[in-house]
């Protein structure tokens, strides 16, 4: 199993390093050229600036069992659909039974900004030491859980 990171703006980086480390997971930080990073732990892949380049490189690199880390519903999609394990930075995990409602709301929420002409939005709320103890408590439960997959 490896783990995956759309690292791009990501939070949670450090601490699916040192929860990787744990279980001698090796982990791969996919990140596009203004976000360009360094890691002790991590392979880096920077990826090219297009629009979607580092989704892309993530899924075609990703394969079954491997772990995901992404706030992007497509592609947790598509790396569910190679039989990859997917979470988002909260914590949640995307799951076969979720993404299609997940993908859903997205649209019809979008599609509800588009008619309201309401092009701005407020951004995530400030990210707490509560939110870093549950996407770390439940990523170690999706690598335990992937681990007696294999």
């Amino acid at each position: 199993m490896r783990i995956y990171v759309d690292a791009d703006a990501c939070p949670v980086v450090r601490i699916v390093e040192e929860t990787a480390k744990k279980y001698g997971a090796p982990v791969t930080l996919l990140c596009d050229t203004n976000h360009v990073l360094q890691s002790e732990y991590s392979e880096v892949n920077v990826i090219g600036a297009g629009a979607d380049a580092v989704d892309f490189a993530l899924v075609g690199l990703c394969r079954k069992g491997d772990l995901v880390v992404t706030q992007d519903y497509g592609v947790a999609a598509m790396a569910l659909g190679k039989g990859a394990f997917c979470i988002h930075q909260s914590g949640r995990w995307y799951t076969n039974e979720n993404i299609d409602q997940m993908l859903m709301e997205r649209h019809l929420s979008g599609k509800a900004r588009r008619a309201s002409k309401k092009n701005h939005l407020k951004g995530p709320k400030k990210r707490t030491v509560q939110d870093d103890v549950r996407f770390a408590e439940s990523l170690e439960q999706l690598i335990q859980k992937a681990l007696r997959e294999q």
